[in-house]
C-alpha cells in the first residue's frame, strides 16, 4: 500500500452546491439574505453571479470550486478566528484553510457583523 499521498479530507469532494443550503440557511436563521451569502462567495473567490450559479448548476466539489476560482481575494488572509474550534490562521493545509476562510465569513454574516467588517479591506 502506497502512503506517499495523503488522504484527502471528505469535504473536498463534497458538492459545494451541496453545502450552499446550509450557508444560506444559516444566514437566513439570523435575519441575513441569501443576497448577502452570494456576496460573501463572490468577494472571496472572484466569480461572478453566474459563474457562481454554474458552479451550483455543476455541482462542482469543493477541490475544484477554490482550484477553479478566478481571483482569490489578498485580503482573505486578514481573516482571523476560530471556526469548528480551530484557529483559522493556524491551518496549515492551503484547500482546508479557503475552506475554513468561507465558513469563518458565513458564520460572521450569522452573528450580524456587518458586510463592511466582513468584507476586509488591506
Amino acid at each position: 500500500m502506497d502512503n506517499s499521498k495523503k488522504t484527502k479530507h471528505r469535504v473536498y469532494a463534497m458538492s459545494f452546491a451541496g453545502v450552499y443550503p446550509h450557508y444560506i440557511t444559516k444566514a437566513e436563521k439570523k435575519g441575513r439574505t441569501k443576497a448577502e451569502v452570494d456576496e460573501i462567495i463572490r468577494w472571496l473567490t472572484g466569480y461572478g453571479q453566474k459563474e457562481l450559479q454554474a458552479v451550483l448548476d455543476n455541482k462542482i466539489d469543493f477541490e475544484a470550486f477554490f482550484e477553479e476560482a478566478p481571483a482569490l481575494n489578498p485580503s482573505r488572509t486578514l481573516i482571523k478566528g476560530v471556526v469548528c474550534g480551530i484557529r483559522v490562521e493556524d491551518i496549515e493545509e492551503p484547500l482546508m484553510k479557503e475552506i475554513r476562510y468561507l465558513d469563518k465569513l458565513i458564520d460572521e454574516l450569522a452573528r450580524g457583523k456587518s458586510m463592511e467588517k466582513i468584507l476586509r479591506k488591506e
